[in-house]
């Protein structure tokens, strides 16, 4: 096995960041308001 040096390891893309997190909350709560929507459809201004 290599060690990797300092360089090499800044170089590495991948992985899960902060933005995906983000993102993917976003999403999430997106498609809790469509399903609510869809089952509790209420009118404007109730």
């Amino acid at each position: 096995m290599e060690k990797l040096k300092s360089k090499d390891l800044e170089n590495i893309i991948g992985g899960f960041s902060v933005w995906m997190g983000i993102g993917i909350a976003a999403i999430v709560v997106f498609l809790a308001g469509v399903l609510e929507g869809i089952t509790n459809p209420n009118k404007c201004g109730e």
